[in-house]
């Protein structure tokens, strides 16, 4: 049973600092390219950041770059998404995603609520 369940949410003030973490089951961990989205009330979900399933290749989405950091631990099959800098507008729900080789298999979590508030 495939499983991913999402940690590390919460309430933060602007200019403040969170760790999401995913941890993964149910399938071939390290050879999955695994992802963040988030989506905000109203709007689409967004890709966040991707990272490579050896983890050598990252992308960001122009609005996170220089402040979010996507990394894996694949003894531990778990992704971590570190968001630094934190802004009124990364305000959304959090979805970890891991997508197989070929893209023939693409699997979502729950979700985790980030709120930056004051």
């Amino acid at each position: 049973q495939v499983q991913l369940v999402e940690s590390g949410g919460g309430l933060v003030q602007p200019g403040g600092s969170l760790r999401l973490s995913c941890a993964a089951s149910g399938f071939t961990f390290s050879s999955y390219a695994m992802s963040w989205y988030r989506q905000a009330p109203g709007k689409e979900r967004e890709l966040v950041a991707v990272i490579s399933s050896v983890g050598g290749s990252t992308n960001y989405a122009d609005s996170v770059k220089g402040r979010f950091t996507i990394s894996r631990d694949n003894a531990k099959n778990t992704v971590y998404l570190q968001m630094n800098s934190l802004k009124p507008e990364d305000t959304a729900v959090y979805y970890c995603n891991a997508v197989s080789p070929f893209v023939t298999e693409n699997y979502w979590g729950q979700g985790t609520q980030v709120t930056v508030s004051s």
